[in-house]
């Protein structure tokens, strides 16, 4: 994605297309999802600083929010964000949310593409979305690609990095922001199953089919809440892939915060340490984890460099690695209904091994919320 820095003439707007209107398509096919002539239209009302004609293409990897890499005739480059083109689940894929997150982010030191635009007007293209920077940097979504980008020195470093940005994602100042009012505060682990429980309910009524280990799972994680000692900003999908990086290792950008909201931060540091798998594992939450590459620091690193980072207490993560696991069974049990549904864009890489591994998500979910 492109750079970091955050300097702009304008401020960050929510505008609308009133009289945006449709031109005569020309020159290779539109991606999905986009309707380039009508936002190019908009992007240059915008962001008069962009030169048309643009070329937009959808970035690969992602299986919710469509990102697209925009190339402008003058080779500046933006991306945007839309929700998924069908079968988008009540109150999910909100766009003018994470516009708004970022926004409110800009300030801090957490590193993020800076925000540019948001359109709330569906005619444009046929959903909302925002324009941020582009941020010049390696999304790591391979052992290959880890290894042919960074050396080791650099893969260890990215561990360590990547605990010490979320250490500061969990000092943002709420009030200051003005993402006190995000969400509620208290019971984020009792508000995290009723959300994914009500999503996974309509994604398995879409399916016509269900996964018994996922209702189990979550009757023993509801039987098991842990009390909350603090409030944070939490970003909801904290892994490797979601963060853009220098050839150093150092978090350049963190990307995708649909679903951050405010509670413990501790269930940040439980999915990390989901998502982060090792040499010698079986099986693992992401098939083809970065991660698998030699030089990174183990689970256990992680976890500790982000304990010094935050000064947090990281002994029991118990709950919210049972908790990440059976999130990650009720996302992905989403992306196949939505799939299945007949939604045309996005990551599709191992769609025909879903329900294999919403499965073993399932199972692992339920082994490990029954040792709570």
């Amino acid at each position: 994605m492109a750079t970091a820095r955050r300097a702009t003439t304008r401020e960050p707007a929510v505008r609308s297309a009133d009289t945006v209107s449709a031109v005569s398509p020309a020159g290779p096919p539109d991606p999905v999802g986009l309707a380039v002539d009508r936002v190019e239209s908009w992007l240059v009302d915008a962001l008069p600083w962009l030169r048309p004609p643009i070329l937009a293409e959808l970035v690969a990897g992602g299986r919710s929010n469509l990102t697209y890499a925009i190339r402008d005739a003058a080779g500046q480059r933006v991306a945007l964000r839309r929700p998924p083109v069908a079968h988008v689940l009540p109150t999910a894929h909100d766009v003018v949310r994470e516009f708004r997150v970022l926004s409110a982010l800009a300030p801090t030191d957490v590193p993020t593409p800076g925000p540019l635009a948001c359109c709330e007007d569906e005619g444009v293209t046929g959903a909302p979305f925002y324009v941020m920077r582009f941020v010049d940097g390696a999304v790591l979504r391979s052992p290959e690609e880890a290894a042919s980008v960074l050396d080791e020195p650099a893969r260890r470093n990215a561990g360590h990095a990547l605990a010490a940005t979320l250490a500061r994602i969990h000092a943002v100042d709420l009030e200051s922001t003005g993402l006190a009012g995000l969400s509620r505060h208290d019971g984020y682990a009792a508000r995290q199953l009723r959300r994914w429980s009500a999503q996974l309910a309509e994604s398995e009524r879409l399916l016509g089919a269900s996964e018994p280990m996922i209702g189990a799972a979550h009757q023993l994680l509801e039987a098991h809440l842990p009390v909350q000692h603090e409030t944070t900003l939490v970003h909801g999908d904290y892994r490797l892939d979601n963060v853009v990086l220098g050839p150093d290792g150092e978090v350049r950008a963190v990307l995708d915060w649909e679903i951050c909201a405010l509670g413990d931060p501790m269930a940040d540091v439980g999915l990390l340490e989901v998502y982060w798998a090792e040499p010698g594992d079986d099986e693992r939450a992401l098939e083809e984890a970065p991660t698998l590459a030699p030089g990174f620091p183990t689970r256990q690193e992680v976890v500790a460099a982000y304990a010094a980072a935050s000064g947090r207490d990281c002994s029991n993560l118990d709950f919210f690695v049972a908790f990440g696991y059976w999130k990650l069974a009720c996302i992905l049990q989403g992306v196949r209904a939505r799939y299945e549904g007949g939604a045309a864009a996005g990551d599709r890489s191992g769609e025909d091994r879903f329900e294999d591994r919403v499965r073993w998500l399932a199972a692992r979910a339920l082994d490990a919320a029954r040792g709570l």
